[in-house]
């Protein structure tokens, strides 16, 4: 049986039969420090608009925002789970869970407004966010002003909030307080904002029904701009407790986290994030933090398995003692048994003198072997036996010494599979596969680009004594649309080289990025006039040349121009529609945008087959 889709505007239309429906008006979209009147009205994503992405599918049991799965829950229901969060595990943890979670639900409608509105003006766009708020259901926003320099990259704005569901069934739990109460919605805030503009915006409440006033108001920032940014930071961080000590009985205390570099510029190995799947990761790092348990990091290369590793070491009872690393692939198969179990004097020609191994090194610490995959079979047998008998003996001695040492392992190879395909000693697999714990690509954790990108710009404009702006919008574009091989390490490199090329007090732009020969997907649904002409496809948001006056006027003739965009995006759709043979999944990877985008243009096209 078909899937029957209705849409939310259709559902609205019969429930409204006869009834006079309200418009949104145009004004309703400026905003201090914008001007939208050139912004044509198809760049802004109205309510209208917001609500033919909402389809209801009765048959199958679900409901799309676009092309992202929604649940209709009771307001209670989640009354109720906010009331056994404060009560199980204590009102700050609960806050941080809250407030995390409502990022990732910003993070994933700026997404969303991003491929269904490529064209839309950044402000506007900003707009949208309050919204899909109001349309889910959450809560009504009022614009006081909202400013953003799109050369700095500084954001500023304040909004009030009626009707807040979140203060509604807390004020049902625990009555009026003296606290914000507002965790989701302020996350939600931050996230949509910071995932717009790809640098961190930090939201704060200042006002709240449930601490006795008559409305929320809340005011967003640019994080530099903020004087106390950590402590609103530490709610948006996957665990609070990096760097912390462990107690006397193994516990681990609650600290705050210096995650962001404008919070903690110096710093350079810091834990930034906030998706769903790094807060996973991070979460498992702090059950088996207090443990002397083995741990298997996996995942690609440049996701942070030595990060992780440092830090699971700076928070266990081990602390103090040594943290000794050694990366398997990058030593010699004839020097991996010297290296890790040490040499004794006279062992072998050129060894002059007796040295401890990395076994020794590290002896109460933790030993870290990276790419542990890479290592032979021999080396594996060797390996193995010090795991299992807590001994080793040097090169050329005749005596075992004893070694207490906490082993973790990393591997960005399937180890499995290596081990299916004669490559890698089972029994060592499962004697390093204790407490495996997989690293998510970045490709995986967008929501977690703009935190990184802005941690990143502070810590290299700290180091390289350079005072960078931003980023522009052509670049944050970039940034999302790109697939990061080389994951979070080729990340911080690009922003490194765009520190380095760009000039004090600008932004950013794509070519600073990805001059390297980088692979760019080509965003070819995303046309602008620009100078008072079309200006041709561009490359994410990069200006591309115009077509020559007597071609341009040629075919502006008889034609307005929001109709000649239209005929260009109808001729580039039927084109990919017609290579694919009506897959629109095809289509859409072969303009390089997503399938919702391509769906919808079709059929507003009336190109839907």
């Amino acid at each position: 049986m078909p899937r029957q889709r209705i849409s939310l505007a259709d559902l609205a239309r019969i429930a409204n039969s006869g009834k006079d429906e309200r418009r949104t008006e145009p004004g309703e979209l400026v905003m201090a420090g914008f001007d939208t009147s050139g912004i044509s009205q198809q760049a802004h994503p109205t309510v209208a608009d917001l609500s033919e992405c909402l389809f209801f599918s009765p048959g199958d049991g679900r409901i799309w925002l676009q092309d992202q799965r929604m649940v209709l829950l009771h307001s209670e229901s989640l009354g109720s789970l906010r009331r056994e969060l404060i009560d199980s595990i204590g009102l700050d943890k609960a806050r941080g869970l809250l407030t995390r979670a409502g990022y990732v639900s910003g993070a994933r409608d700026a997404q969303l407004v991003r491929q269904q509105w490529p064209e839309a003006d950044p402000q506007a766009a900003a707009m949208a966010g309050t919204r899909l708020h109001a349309l889910e259901g959450v809560v009504q926003v009022e614009l006081v002003h909202a400013a953003y320099d799109a050369v700095t990259g500084a954001y500023d704005g304040e909004f009030l909030w009626h009707n807040s569901s979140e203060d509604d069934e807390h004020i049902a739990a625990y009555g009026v307080g003296g606290a914000p109460a507002c965790w989701m919605q302020v996350g939600y805030a931050t996230g949509y904002v910071s995932t717009l503009f790809g640098r961190l915006v930090v939201f704060r409440e200042v006002n709240c029904r449930s601490s006795g006033d008559p409305h929320c108001r809340v005011i967003g920032k640019s994080a530099e701009l903020w004087d106390d940014v950590q402590q609103d930071l530490r709610y948006l961080n996957a665990r609070d407790f990096v760097g912390a000590s462990a107690g006397d009985d193994g516990s681990v205390p609650v600290v705050d986290l210096a995650a962001y570099a404008a919070a903690n510029p110096g710093t350079e190995q810091s834990m930034v994030g906030a998706s769903s799947s790094f807060n996973a990761a991070c979460h498992m790092l702090h059950r088996v933090a207090p443990t002397t348990a083995t741990v298997l990091f996996t995942g690609e290369s440049g996701v942070g398995k030595e990060m992780f590793a440092s830090t699971l070491h700076r928070i266990s009872p081990r602390k103090d003692q040594p943290f000794v690393a050694i990366n398997c692939a990058a030593i010699p198969e004839t020097l991996m048994e010297s290296e890790l179990f040490g040499v004794e004097r006279g062992a072998y020609t050129g060894a002059g003198a007796s040295r401890p191994g990395r076994f020794e090194r590290a002896h109460g610490g933790t030993l870290f072997l990276d790419e542990v995959g890479t290592l032979s079979f021999v080396a594996q047998g060797k390996l193995l036996r010090a795991l299992q008998e807590g001994e080793i003996e040097r090169v050329g001695g005749t005596r075992s010494i004893g070694v207490d040492v906490r082993v973790i392992a990393a591997t960005n190879v399937d180890l499995r599979q290596a081990v299916r395909e004669g490559r890698f000693r089972e029994d060592l697999f499962f004697r390093l596969n204790v407490f495996p714990i997989h690293l998510p690509p970045l490709r995986d954790r967008r929501d977690d680009i703009p935190l990184l990108m802005s941690h990143f710009l502070g810590h290299y404009n700290k180091r390289h004594q350079r005072q960078v702006a931003g980023f522009s919008q052509a670049a944050v574009k970039a940034m999302y649309n790109y697939g990061f091989p080389g994951n979070i390490r080729e990340l911080q490199n690009l922003v490194e080289r765009g520190v380095i090329l760009v000039s004090d007090g600008e932004a950013i732009d794509v070519h600073h990025l990805f001059s390297s020969g980088e692979s760019l997907a080509q965003d070819v649904l995303s046309l602008a006039w620009r100078d008072g002409g079309p200006a041709t496809l561009s490359l994410l948001g990069a200006r591309q040349p115009s077509p020559a006056p007597d071609e341009a006027a040629g075919s502006a003739q008889g034609t307005s121009q929001s109709g000649a965009l239209e005929q260009a995006e109808l001729a580039l759709l039927r084109q990919a529609i017609r290579r694919s043979g009506g897959n629109l999944a095809a289509a859409a990877r072969d303009l390089g945008v997503s399938r919702a985008t391509v769906a919808y243009r079709a059929k507003k096209f009336g190109l839907a087959t």
